[in-house]
């Protein structure tokens, strides 16, 4: 699978048992549909979660194609302080984080600091998250 934004192979890794696809070029990240579910442990918060998502209407951000039905992805907000737009396929394939976005979306989502899960971002990009 290639990434959406600049086209290069993705590879894939092991995040508790979760399968990511990452680019090393840009730095984003790919979860299939109902992993982002499975990094929270709790299935019904994450669901209540993501379903708060919405839509943004002109973004202004170039919109790129899901790597696997190659359709356009939709750009959807992350409620959080700072907005946090990330890629939907509008297929419900996955979603697409840029560098840094699939942290700030797990802090948004009240997800344990304590989780394995920051740990694991931090140490396997910990030249490319943002602060």
């Amino acid at each position: 699978m290639d990434c959406p934004k600049c086209k290069n192979p993705l590879i894939a890794l092991e995040l508790e048992q979760i399968e990511i696809d990452h680019c090393t070029d840009c730095g984003g990240i790919w979860l299939d549909s109902g992993e982002l579910e499975l990094l929270f442990n709790d299935y019904n918060r994450a669901v209540e979660f993501i379903e708060s998502f919405s839509m943004s209407q002109d973004s202004g951000e170039r919109s790129i194609k899901c790597p696997i039905c190659l359709k356009k992805m939709e750009k959807v907000s992350v409620p959080t302080e700072q907005t946090i737009l990330i890629d939907r396929c509008i297929n419900d394939d996955g979603l697409w984080f840029d560098v840094g976005e699939l942290e700030r979306t797990l802090r948004s989502g009240k997800l344990d600091p304590d989780n394995p899960v920051f740990y694991l971002l931090k140490e396997m990009f910990k030249n490319r998250m943002e602060r």
